[in-house]
This record gives structure tokens, C-alpha cells and sequence, in this order.
């Protein structure tokens, strides 16, 4: 595992994760930077840059050559090691997993060699400080790339990932839904896909920004709007599975396979987390280092 450490962060950071291959957000994203003056430099990507979307190559391109900081996935991962699945921890049989393999083959197909070179360099996590708070980026969690680490689990199931991260906020991706939550002295924030609705039944997407205040850092939630029939229409031209086009359309997932209950039950109920923040303070039970 290569970790990358970014020191420490005196200015905002605009979060995202699971472009999946989508052009059109990746653009809405770049135009919401631009609006909030955020540097490249300061654009972190929490893994899965390609997946059900058809633009695998372009996205690629569209990050490398901004220099985004960004870490690997599991897409990622597999890609580098010449894996034939995408690993993304869909329960073999699923509806997720026979679309993945339809997909992942697809994006495999179409990543040119330099593509493939900068997917592989990327490291598995990123550490930094920003306002004495200890931070540590992540793709599922820290024990494990796919594990998926969704708001409604247990505080314990936290505690242990915080725990081996040894930091006081861990910044997340994987499970496609938005949240930031709390457990003691330290916080679990995953700023949601940037790539696919959030199931909310609405064709936002999401992404979120970390600010250092002087008691800490401030994590703002964030929906941005894009070209979704343009994406969906691509997803159709290059015979990918059709409900993810759907997906992009209607904003509800094609398969609720991977949702715990309390995730499922929040099916087409719309997310008001946009412009929502949450202030964590630093504390002084974990001395930074």
C-alpha cells in the first residue's frame, strides 16, 4: 500500500469521488471549481474514475491532465493488476454484478496505455493536516479498498476503521451516497459519486468541500447539475447496461443489491444535504503528527 502524504492544507479542498467514467460531470465539476476558485492542486478524487459510464478514456484524461490529486479504487486497483472483474464487492449473481462485467470490460477495452500508466502510479491513500486536524483519504475503508461504509452502520464498525487509521476524519468514497457523521471526537465524511445520482430520484450529483476555520474544519455538502441526457445518451451508443442510463435519468438506482435497510428505505427520497455543513473541531485526544 502506498500512502501519500500532502502535509498540511491551509486552504479549501473540493472532494470527490466515483467519476465512473462520466464526462459530464467531470465538466459540471471543473465549472463549480472555477466558480468557488479552487486550484487543481487543491481537487482530491477518492477512486473509481471509470465504471458505468462510457467515457472511461476521457475521464482519465480529464483528471491527468489537470493534475487532480486522486488515489486509486478498486477499479483502479484491478485495472493496474490486469484483474478480469472491477472488485467492487457486488454479491456474486447480483443484477450489480452481471452489469459490472459488461462495463468494467468496456473500460478495459478503451483505456489507452497512458490511461492505464496513470491509474496505476496513483497511491491507495492520502494523508494531510488542515487546522490541527489529522486527516487520512480513503477509497472504502481503511482496512479494506471495497468495503462499503454506509451512514446507517454501527458506531463500533467506525470506531475500528478510525481506529486503524489513527486520525481524527477519515474522507471516504465507494458507497455512492453522501454523508458526514460524527462518532465521538473524531468523523467518517464521504462526499457521495460524482459519476451517478445518489438513488434520491433527482439527477444531482455530489461532491463536497473541506475548509480549515480556526476551530477546525468546515465540510460543506454540495449537488451539482449535469448534462445527464448526454451521459445516459452515451451509455446507449456504447451498449452498456441500460439501466445505468436509466439511472442518470430517473436518479434511482438499477439494483438496490448493495444498500443496508435503512439506506434502502431512503429510495427516491430526496437528499437535503446541498449546502448543508458540518463543523468538526480539532481535538486534542490524537496529537497530530
Amino acid at each position: 500500500m502506498i500512502i501519500k502524504h500532502l502535509g498540511n492544507i491551509t486552504s479549501p479542498l473540493l472532494i470527490c469521488g466515483g467519476a465512473y467514467g462520466n464526462l459530464e460531470a467531470l465538466e459540471a465539476l471543473a465549472a463549480f471549481q472555477l466558480g468557488h476558485g479552487i486550484g487543481d492542486d487543491h481537487v482530491i478524487h477518492t477512486g473509481d474514475a471509470v465504471a458505468y459510464c462510457a467515457d472511461a478514456e476521457a475521464s482519465v484524461q480529464f483528471m491527468a491532465q489537470r493534475g487532480w490529486t486522486a488515489i486509486k479504487g478498486n477499479v483502479e486497483e484491478q485495472i493496474a493488476s490486469r484483474s478480469d472483474d472491477c472488485g467492487c464487492g457486488f454479491e456474486e449473481g447480483s443484477v450489480c454484478d452481471a452489469a459490472s462485467q459488461r462495463w468494467y470490460a468496456h473500460a478495459v477495452a478503451t483505456l489507452s496505455q497512458s490511461g492505464n500508466a496513470w491509474m496505476a502510479g496513483l497511491p491507495s491513500h492520502l494523508c494531510f493536516t488542515m487546522a490541527g486536524v489529522r486527516v487520512q483519504v480513503v477509497h472504502g475503508s481503511v482496512s479494506r479498498t471495497n468495503r462499503f461504509m454506509f451512514a446507517s452502520l454501527p458506531d463500533e464498525e467506525f470506531d475500528a476503521e478510525l481506529a486503524a487509521a489513527n486520525a481524527d476524519l477519515v474522507v471516504a468514497g465507494h458507497t455512492g451516497i453522501p454523508f458526514t457523521r460524527v462518532i465521538g471526537n473524531r468523523c467518517w465524511h464521504n462526499s457521495g459519486a460524482l459519476g451517478m445520482p445518489a438513488n434520491d430520484a433527482t439527477q444531482r450529483v455530489w461532491v463536497s468541500v473541506l475548509s480549515p476555520t480556526d476551530d477546525g474544519i468546515a465540510i460543506k455538502h454540495h449537488a451539482l447539475s449535469c448534462d445527464a441526457q448526454a451521459a445516459a445518451s452515451k451509455i446507449r451508443a456504447a451498449a452498456l447496461p441500460e439501466g445505468y442510463a436509466d439511472g442518470l435519468l430517473s436518479g434511482l438506482w438499477p439494483s438496490p443489491d448493495i444498500l443496508p435497510e435503512r439506506e434502502r428505505a431512503g429510495t427516491g427520497r430526496r437528499l437535503t444535504l446541498d449546502g448543508t455543513t458540518v463543523s468538526f473541531p480539532k481535538f486534542t485526544a490524537i496529537a497530530a503528527q
